[in-house]
């Protein structure tokens, strides 16, 4: 490292514009595993070094930090993150688990941790984002009735959207398939462990299917192509079928699809329901009919009780 270089690696503020650099999406591959409960990211301390000395081909190394020129000096740097901890030596005791390792030192052969976070810039507006979303969610029954007809037309739209696309992939995939190829339009848009972005790279992947496919590719050619001739010989059954699927996408947009409310009701749904005075003065009355009721019923059972007891003298006086 030049003499330059290294003075510069001595300011932390520097150290801290290199960390975030090497924390990024753009710094080597790290792993999880779980340390003291908790989901952390290491990387092998070889790894590391190879990187900082040679960054694997595309990357983007900063401008305004300087490269290193051999080994030593980027373990030389290597140290000093382990000596302001910002990473930590680790063991490993089983498969995704990690724990502190007793041995600070700086190693090419052991586990480092990351205890430095990165720039927590985006972090941050992004949780702020997300309570400020989880506020107005819960806001929602006070919410103008403009913005829930925009909310509800945008949640259909993007309903649509994603099965559309869903379809459209399967199908594409389906025709290249029977022909001998695997074609996958954006692969990695439902893998998980990759980013927003990395989700749309590439646009398109194309491989040549593995051998012994060859029955397979032949029976789904044969039971697709048969559903094509029934939908084209059955012209009133499939038209029945297009038909009843725009009625469901019109219902959905109208929000009319599972509704078992009259028009009034969903106007009204936001406003306090208070009974009026015609409901009040029919509520009086049904609880005087239900009183009316019960004394003509207590009469009449204590009529029968009088009757039961004059029989039962009647009886005693004959005896």
């Amino acid at each position: 490292m030049a003499p330059a270089a290294k003075e510069f690696y001595e300011d932390q503020k520097n150290l801290n514009k290199l960390c975030n650099f090497l924390r990024s999406s753009d710094g080597p591959a790290v792993r999880e595993a779980i340390m003291m409960d908790k989901r952390v990211y290491y990387i092998k301390g070889e790894k590391l070094v190879n990187f900082m000395v040679e960054p694997k081909k595309g990357t983007k190394w900063p401008k305004d930090l300087p490269r290193f020129s051999s080994r030593p000096d980027a373990i030389a740097v290597c140290k000093e993150l382990c000596n302001i901890q910002y990473i930590h030596r680790s063991e490993k005791v089983a498969k995704g688990e990690l724990e502190v390792s007793r041995v600070r030192d700086f190693d090419e052969s052991a586990y480092f941790t990351w205890i430095y976070e990165g720039d927590m810039t985006n972090k941050n507006l992004m949780t702020t984002a997300l309570i400020i979303g989880f506020l107005c969610c819960t806001c929602f029954p006070i919410w103008p009735n403009f913005l829930k007809v925009f909310v509800w037309y945008m949640s259909v739209s993007l309903l649509i959207f994603i099965f559309f696309l869903v379809t459209l992939r399967a199908l594409l995939f389906l025709f290249v398939w029977i022909i001998g190829y695997e074609l996958w339009f954006l692969p990695n848009l439902f893998d998980e462990s990759l980013g927003f972005c990395e989700s749309f790279v590439p646009v398109v992947s194309c491989e040549k299917t593995k051998d012994g496919q060859l029955m397979y590719r032949v029976g789904v050619f044969v039971a697709f192509f048969s559903f094509c001739y029934w939908a084209v010989t059955q012209p009133s059954e499939f038209d029945g079928f297009v038909k009843g699927q725009g009625d469901f996408i019109k219902d959905l947009y109208a929000g009319t699809l599972l509704s078992d409310m009259s028009q009034k009701d969903k106007e009204n749904i936001d406003k306090p329901k208070m009974p009026s005075l015609e409901d009040l003065l029919k509520k009086l009355d049904s609880e005087d009919e239900e009183e009316k009721e019960l004394s003509e019923e207590e009469a009449a059972e204590a009529l029968l009780n009088s009757l039961v007891e004059d029989e039962e003298e009647i009886d005693d006086e004959e005896e």
